[in-house]
């Protein structure tokens, strides 16, 4: 399955339990599978770099059991195929987004007007405080 250029898992590393579903179908839900639990072994993989890796752990969430394992449930269609694809399609997105490097924060200084705004601010709430207050008894 291709991810991105640089990242493309390999079939057998995805393992796929198809399960009865809730919601609508009818009698068809009681009878067909057609949720779709995908399983990949993040901790193994070797799909993806070691900083991939980190992001995806960090992105996943509660998706991510204790093993290492991402558990993706997809019942969301009828259909099983469609689940199926919708399963692969989520884990896909899951992984881009890990892949994407996070921004550089660069550090950055207020302008000077940006600092006599503020101390304008501050001057003008401290006076209305001051204004607010009772005459001063001796």
């Amino acid at each position: 399955m291709r991810v991105t250029r640089s990242i493309v898992i390999d079939e057998t590393e995805l393992v796929e339990r198809f399960i009865h579903a809730s919601g609508p179908g009818g009698q068809n839900v009681n009878k067909v599978a057609t949720a779709v639990e995908l399983r990949f072994n993040v901790q193994h993989s070797r799909a993806f770099s070691d900083s991939v890796r980190e992001r995806l752990v960090a992105l996943a969430g509660k998706k991510l059991s204790g093993d290492g394992i991402l558990v993706i449930a997809a019942q969301r269609f009828r259909s099983q195929a469609r689940n199926r694809a919708d399963a692969r399609a989520r884990l896909a997105a899951l992984i881009e987004a890990a892949a994407q490097p996070p921004k550089v924060r660069r550090a950055t200084r207020p302008s000077r007007a940006a600092k006599q705004r503020r101390l304008d601010d501050k001057r003008h709430v401290s006076g209305r405080k001051r204004e607010r207050s009772g005459p001063i008894q001796d």
